[in-house]
């Protein structure tokens, strides 16, 4: 099964949303703060693996292994 495709602008636009309407912060703030968690969220879907680099949604999630062709990880490395 391949993973879920991270969508970056979806996030970014719901993290926005979320800290001007609801928390009354400024648009920079708000810009701040979703910088910062998209940030976080895209180091917890990349492959610690020093030769591969790719997002999860690159691998095969039952079986761990990259799908990029020339990529020789052969498990993804949290």
């Amino acid at each position: 099964m391949i993973e879920k495709y991270f969508d970056v602008d979806r996030l970014y636009g719901r993290i926005l949303r979320y800290y001007v309407a609801k928390k009354h912060y400024s648009k920079e703030e708000a810009n701040a703060i979703a910088q910062k968690i998209i940030q976080k969220e895209r180091n917890k879907r990349i492959c610690k693996n020093t030769g591969c680099k790719h997002l999860l949604n690159d691998h095969i999630r039952n079986h761990d292994s990259c799908l990029v062709e020339s990529c020789m990880c052969e498990k993804f490395t949290r």
